[in-house]
């Protein structure tokens, strides 16, 4: 179950990181388009980027799941099969390790639980943490910055999920996925 959970997210997130790819191109498209009728619209950029950050997190998490991440495979290379396993098992320990660790980092950022404290209310919140998370605006755009942000405790639970998922049925592959 946790396995097919993972496989279902990590679709999830390839879908949203193709739209969010489209998104990019047009918004290029159309940034490129304005400025060349004089008429440029000044948040085309940063709504760009921001998509593009999204999509590498999202497509990053995914990555994890189908194991398709960029990597050094020297080491795997030279090793026998068990020795190979080995080493994939000790890749997936240490990706749960980061996911655990960004959990934490995520929840030390967003302080989720002190902005329940304060009764929902961001100015109590801001006064009592020094934290302007959910106040401090986007340059153009004029959204809080945290709407952006949103894709740093999105891409933790998308890695913690893959990477159990790995941890706990490490003989599951891409290949086997297609044959089901």
């Amino acid at each position: 179950m946790l396995y097919r959970a993972s496989h279902l997210w990590a679709r999830v997130e390839l879908v949203c990181a193709a739209a969010l790819a489209a998104s990019v191109t047009g918004l290029i498209l159309l940034n490129v388009v304005t400025r060349a009728a004089g008429n440029a619209i000044y948040w085309v950029d940063e709504a760009a980027i921001y998509a593009m950050v999204w999509m590498t997190f999202l497509a990053a998490s995914a990555a994890i799941h189908f194991r398709s991440a960029i990597a050094v495979t020297l080491m795997n290379e030279m090793l026998d099969g068990h020795g190979a396993r080995m080493l994939e098992r000790v890749v997936d320990l240490v990706l749960f390790i980061f996911a655990c660790l960004m959990v934490w980092i995520c929840l030390r950022w967003f302080m989720p639980l002190e902005l329940m404290r304060a009764g929902w209310n961001v100015k109590a919140f801001q006064g009592q943490t020094f934290n302007f998370i959910y106040a401090e605006p986007t340059n153009t755009l004029g959204l809080p910055k945290v709407w952006v942000w949103l894709v740093m405790p999105l891409f933790t639970l998308g890695a913690l999920l893959h990477s159990a998922a790995n941890l706990f049925y490490p003989g599951r592959h891409p290949e086997a996925e297609t044959a089901q």
